[in-house]
């Protein structure tokens, strides 16, 4: 298998490229058997770009290579109360099908990582399904563990 050369983007949503790009990937999630397992609508799609451009804690990345957007990371600015710093949390994450197990996804999370060094956050988090070992064996392999203590995600649908 050839090796990949990867490059990344953080997301500018003034740019139709990657607006395109974040809505195709996004879909790509939604059509995951870790998504919602049917495609994006137009109306979502709309909804999910004019509300990420009002969000002013929103970063997203792009990772992309032969001209073709191949990874997306939706992430936000949060704070730390025990650091009093900047932490960023990953929100989605998805490569698209035909790119996985080709160095994608670990190549975005440590670009992900090293941003968030840079930029002097104090930690990088994210959530993962507890039936999604293909994304928790990407994740240890990029350095992410789960919590000590041991978190969980609750919600309260409204």
């Amino acid at each position: 298998m050839e090796k990949l050369i990867y490059t990344y983007d953080v997301i500018d949503l003034k740019r139709k490229e990657h607006r395109d790009a974040l809505v195709s990937l996004m879909n790509d999630y939604m059509l995951d058997e870790m998504g919602l397992g049917r495609e994006l609508s137009e109306d979502l799609a709309d909804k999910i770009i004019s509300g990420l451009q009002k969000q002013n804690n929103y970063i997203g990345f792009l990772l992309k290579t032969d001209k073709k957007y191949v990874a997306l990371a939706n992430c936000f600015v949060g704070f730390s109360t025990f650091k009093a710093k900047k932490l960023l949390n990953i929100h989605d994450f998805v490569v698209t099908p035909e790119y996985r197990k080709r160095g994608a996804g670990y190549t975005l999370l440590n670009k992900i990582s090293e941003y968030s060094r840079l930029k002097d956050f104090c930690k990088v988090t994210l959530e993962v399904r507890d039936d999604n070992f293909n994304a928790m064996n990407l994740y240890k392999k990029t350095g992410f563990q789960d919590c000590n203590p041991r978190m969980y995600f609750w919600e309260n649908l409204l």
